[in-house]
């Protein structure tokens, strides 16, 4: 019996031998905020990861029928003698941040979601073109507004059965034709029901009842009345006028604008979804933004004149020939409008740069070639350099030649929807006087701010009750983890690995799980420390609902607010995987063996230098409005190492990532970028070359390792391969 007792108090590991552990056995308290700590490489993730939570998943998933294992693949046992005590586990680590371009902070949060709810349940429409706000059609509306079309029209009156769902959907041909119907309308497509008709089961399909034809007409009123009803009844308040040749328009007992004849169809959670193609703007199809050609790329140096090699783009390089077709076109432009291709782009007139990158506008030019191509003289109008290389892009089949051309390309806001990533109609749906785009841009503290002064109706309250009750809890979850400055609206690809870690933290808590191991790889990475009591709260909270936390972290104060420590080292690699200390942090301060300890007592420190090195030059930003910097100038020391530091969120990586690398990648490494908003960089002659060094993976092959990467493996190579005669062949040993 007491040895079941203590089983429920601790998870008992028995000789695990992952990667370097050797042979570990340790006892981990249950409930408990328990730090893993250690040199970098002493095996503080083969113990947490690859023990314990993939025991953790391993055993769950063995709970599950063989028809489920079957989907979700076979685990394997980790290397370890036992395992005891052992709750179903959860990671949340760096490396499961979504690059998905359609994920955003909203959706991986689950919070826009509910927003889509409230929004399609209590959002006031509007017309998009007048933005009055618009209400139901009744029949008689609809009626005259159809009699308001010119006399001799034919119509379809079209029952929209069917919206974007899977299937074959027989049962729905076999009702309409028991009912009486002829015709159906199947993704565009007219069939009769008399014939068989098949549709693809795995593919979204759109199918619409004929109810009625009909010829505009005085004395038709009755039976069009009566036609419509039949089709409301049908489509559940919907319904669509097939006129041919025109677009079809959409009427509903829901929404309608009187004075610009415009109907929208039922709003639904569905429409405010930029993943579904009912709510996704028709453009960039809900991505927000385009890929386009910069003429910054095209032209990377604006010094050079055309002659020199002013245009970078394939294609056009050959424009330093005067035999060139292109440079013969570009020729006669120049002497039809009269400027001097031989000054510097930067110095031509911008209707000259006009006429350059985006043609004639259809006006022909004359021009006289001679060249491989023949001789002969042509009237041209050109179409410009932009959209030649567009054309070009667009007709190549070689992926490599797109990949070539996709340098000269920037990504840009979407022009329809101007990166909303919505329709107009969505868009025209608010709460307050915001939509749901504008609502998903603000920060969340901002959101937090507007959702408690928000001011609703008794009908916009009683209907979103429960979910305006979510909203605040989970916007409260992301503000109790220090990120109160991201936007809904943020792409997940262009989170930290620490944020993304304390977004799923957020999501964890808002889940409400009890007797659940979470394992966390340095939730604090990126995090100012004036956040780190936050942080330290909500793991404090989430082990207070009656769950474990093994947190895999280096820092200070994670540790003194710990239950339960345990030291891995003493070193790292084959030097380490061994046990050194257990206990609080009190008592691995007390333990002689344990590095940790050491520097969390003050016995050892990382020493200041007495003397710092002086500058050897000066790098000025002038003028940086990337982001959220609000023109501000800064100035780098060169030949000394600097640190930019802020709170999480201030504008640090747009100056140093977005402005001051991208930028010297340009002028110094001839990079394909385009710098953030700025005036000018000023010293950049002090520097030969520039090197980012981030935390992307350095590579994903299998066959990658570190001898691969850093060439060593080249040296390793030529001495095994040598032979007598080396030195002669000139091998280097």
């Amino acid at each position: 019996m007491k040895k079941h007792q203590e089983l429920g108090k601790y998870i008992r590991i028995r000789g695990a031998r992952e990667h370097n552990l050797k042979g570990a056995d340790l006892d981990i308290p249950r409930d408990s905020f328990v730090v893993l700590t250690g040199l970098s490489g002493s095996g503080k993730s083969s113990l947490a990861f690859d023990t314990i939570y993939a025991e953790g998943q391993r055993r769950y998933m063995e709970s599950l029928s063989s028809y489920a294992r079957m989907f979700l693949g076979r685990m394997e046992k980790p290397n370890v003698e036992s395992i005891e005590g052992l709750s179903p586990a959860i990671s949340i680590d760096q490396k499961s941040t979504n690059r998905n371009p359609r994920s955003t902070v909203g959706t991986v949060t689950e919070i826009y979601d509910y927003f889509r709810l409230l929004f399609a349940r209590a959002g006031i429409p509007h017309c998009p073109k007048c933005g009055k706000e618009i209400n139901k059609q009744t029949v008689d509306q609809m009626v005259d507004e159809i009699m308001t079309y010119e006399t001799g029209t034919k119509l379809q009156l079209l029952a929209p059965v069917v919206r974007g769902r899977k299937g074959e959907h027989a049962k729905v041909f076999e009702s309409a034709r028991k009912s009486g119907y002829v015709r159906v309308m199947a993704d565009g497509h007219l069939y009769d029901l008399t014939e068989e008709i098949k549709l693809e089961k795995n593919k979204k399909h759109n199918i619409d009842i004929l109810v009625d034809r009909l010829v505009v007409r005085e004395g038709i009123q009755k039976r069009l009345s009566e036609s419509i009803e039949t089709v409301l009844k049908l489509s559940d308040g919907l319904m669509t006028l097939d006129i041919p040749g025109k677009d079809p328009v959409h009427f509903s007992q829901s929404f309608s604008c009187p004075d610009c004849g415009i109907s929208i169809p039922e709003i639904e959670p569905r429409n405010f979804s930029f993943n579904n193609p009912f709510g996704a703007c028709e453009t960039c199809h809900g991505l927000g933004f385009s890929m386009e050609f910069s003429q910054e790329l095209i032209i990377p140096d604006p010094s050079l004149s055309i002659p020199e090699g002013a245009l970078a783009v394939p294609g056009w390089q050959s424009a330093t020939r005067e035999d060139s077709y292109g440079r013969c076109i570009l020729d006669a432009m120049a002497k039809e409008y009269g400027f001097d291709l031989h000054k510097p782009f930067r110095e031509l007139s911008p209707e000259a740069q006009n006429l350059i990158m985006h043609g004639t506008n259809g006006k022909t030019v004359r021009v006289k070639y001679t060249g491989q191509r023949g001789t002969g003289v042509y009237d041209i109008p050109f179409e410009g350099v932009i959209a030649n290389v567009e054309r070009r892009y667009r007709e190549t089949s070689s992926d490599s030649i797109k990949k070539e051309y996709e340098n000269f390309m920037e990504i840009i806001p979407c022009h329809a929807c101007k990166g909303k990533r919505l329709r107009p109609e969505v868009l025209a749906v608010t709460i307050g006087d915001k939509n749901i785009a504008d609502i998903t841009e603000l920060s969340i503290g901002d959101l937090v701010s507007y959702m408690n002064s928000l001011q609703l109706t008794e009908r916009q309250l009683a209907i979103g009750d429960l979910v305006l009750r979510e909203i605040h809890a989970r916007l409260g979850f992301l503000m109790d983890v220090g990120l109160d400055y991201l936007s809904l609206a943020r792409n997940a690809g262009t989170l930290s690995g620490g944020e993304a870690q304390r977004i799923r933290l957020a999501t964890q808590i808002g889940s409400g799980l009890v007797g659940v191991a979470y394992i966390l790889d340095e939730p604090s990475i990126g995090l100012h420390q004036r956040d780190n009591d936050k942080l330290l709260n909500t793991l404090i909270r989430l082990k207070d609902l009656g769950n474990t936390l093994l947190v895999v972290e280096h820092d200070e104060d994670t540790m003194l607010a710990a239950d339960h420590i345990i030291d891995v080292g003493p070193g790292a690699g084959i030097h380490g995987g061994e046990i050194v200390a257990e206990g609080t942090a009190q008592e691995i301060m007390e333990n002689e063996n344990s590095i940790t300890g050491a520097y969390l007592s003050g016995r050892i420190r990382i020493p200041v230098p007495e003397e710092r090195r002086k500058p050897s030059g000066w790098l000025t930003v002038k003028g940086a409005k990337e982001n959220n910097l609000k023109n501000i100038n800064a100035d780098f020391p060169l030949g000394v190492m600097t640190c930019v530091t802020g709170v999480s969120g201030s504008g640090k990586s747009s100056l140093v990532n977005e402005i001051l690398y991208k930028s010297l990648a340009k002028q110094l490494n001839r990079a394909h970028t385009v710098p953030g908003k700025h005036r000018e960089i000023v010293g950049v002659e002090q520097l030969d070359k520039i090197i980012a060094i981030d935390q992307s993976p350095i590579g994903r092959t299998p066959r990658s390792n570190p001898a691969t990467y850093t060439g060593v493996f080249d040296l390793i190579r030529d001495l095994f391969a040598a032979t007598p005669d080396a030195k002669e062949r000139g091998v280097q040993f």
